[in-house]
């Protein structure tokens, strides 16, 4: 009978243990951003989307987009659209990570948008510089073979 009442304090320590440890992690990681939450200039619109999250270490959620507006005359005008519109809202300008694509911080740091004209984020993904999904590749692809102004965003979570 010892033997029996000692082991019920260890098992529910253990119990106790592997809950903790089932909690680690989660509550650090970040909502993932929604199509609200991305700073379009006027007259763009979301024509794809797809959302990816890691609860790794270091854990991030992300949402990319491809957007279109048929205002513009190619995607490097739709870019240069966007880095103005950012700019205007508060968002601090950054380096993406690659040289053909552009990225910025909102204010508060919360959110990460980095983004790129279609063709130079497919160009990147050839080379093996970024990945996309494919439902990104895809629309991004079919906007370039269709010659749409149109750019690749990808929306993540801030550190802040």
């Amino acid at each position: 009978m010892t033997g029996e009442i000692s082991t019920a304090p260890r098992l529910l320590a253990l119990i106790a243990a592997t809950l903790a440890l089932a909690g680690c992690g989660q509550a650090g990681t970040p909502r993932p951003p929604t199509a609200a939450d991305l700073p379009l200039a006027g007259g763009a619109r979301i024509i794809t989307r797809a959302r990816q999250c890691d609860k790794g270490v270091s854990a991030y959620c992300a949402v990319e987009f491809v957007v279109v507006d048929d205002h513009y005359r190619n995607s490097t005008e739709l870019v240069a659209a966007e880095d103005s519109y950012l700019r205007a809202h508060g968002w601090t300008a950054g380096n993406g990570d690659f040289g053909t694509e552009s990225a910025a911080d909102s204010p508060g740091h919360r959110l990460r948008l980095t983004y790129a004209g279609a063709q130079y984020d497919l160009e990147g993904v050839d080379l093996g510089w970024t990945q996309r999904s494919r439902k990104i590749t895809a629309a991004l692809s079919s906007a370039v073979f269709d010659r749409a102004p149109a750019i690749s965003l990808m929306l993540e979570t801030g550190s802040s």
